[in-house]
């Protein structure tokens, strides 16, 4: 940090001087001088962990997002909060290079979904991040069955587990739509691979792979619809 700070001096110096920068220079200036504020900040209070922290100079808007993953417990890039409806289209709920609870956007996600079809889904397939009492208070005011499991004490009639064990076995093969979704999109319309450097075109993109999915996804119901019709 030490040299950074000597050349900062010595750019300071040169623009004291009469030297201008242009735009972009400007810009890479201010990014690695918020990033040398950052780095002296987490040094001085002996700390890893500093707000909107800078890990990329060329892209300043990516933040570390810890996914818990094995193979790649911390991923750098956007986080998206997907839904898809019983037809396979996917929306998109909120996207942010920040990281976000999608947890507690459930009830948005779900009143989205009334706006659009005027009315809210019999259920909603998710994982254990979102089985929180606000959440299933809200799905039994609506008449929503969700799918995560609630806390507490099983079923003390035999019958009535394996009820609950069939219907759990059957939403999470349903569930595996929304997954099958971001593979297709990673693998085949351009989602896995953003090669752009702007936050605006980064996020562009994404959406524009989404859209695209959803494209291919309408082409196949209507071949489907065309044959049962047939």
């Amino acid at each position: 940090m030490a040299y950074v700070r000597r050349d900062l001096k010595y750019v300071d110096a040169f623009i004291q001087a009469g030297c201008e920068l242009d735009e972009k220079c400007q810009d890479l200036l201010d990014v690695i001088r918020r990033l040398y504020e950052q780095q002296q900040y987490m040094y001085d209070n002996n700390t890893h962990v500093v707000e909107d922290r800078i890990v990329s100079i060329s892209q300043p808007y990516v933040r570390p997002i810890v996914r818990g993953k094995a193979s790649k417990p911390t991923e750098f890039g956007a986080k998206l909060h997907l839904s898809i409806d019983e037809k396979g289209f996917a929306r998109i709920e909120y996207l942010s290079f920040d990281a976000f609870n999608e947890g507690s956007m459930l009830q948005a996600a779900l009143n989205a979904y009334r706006y659009h079809h005027g009315y809210y889904p019999g259920r909603v397939l998710v994982d254990k991040i979102y089985g929180t009492d606000s959440n299933y208070a809200f799905c039994k005011e609506h008449g929503i069955r969700i799918n995560v499991k609630k806390r507490g004490r099983p079923f003390s009639d035999e019958k009535l587990n394996r009820k609950a064990a069939k219907i759990a076995a059957r939403d999470n093969s349903d569930r595996i739509q929304i997954e099958r979704c971001f593979s297709v999109a990673k693998r085949k319309n351009g989602m896995g691979l953003i090669t752009k450097k702007r936050e605006d075109t980064s996020l562009s993109t994404i959406a524009m792979s989404v859209l695209v999915t959803n494209i291919f996804g309408s082409f196949k119901l209507a071949l489907k619809e065309l044959e049962q019709g047939n």
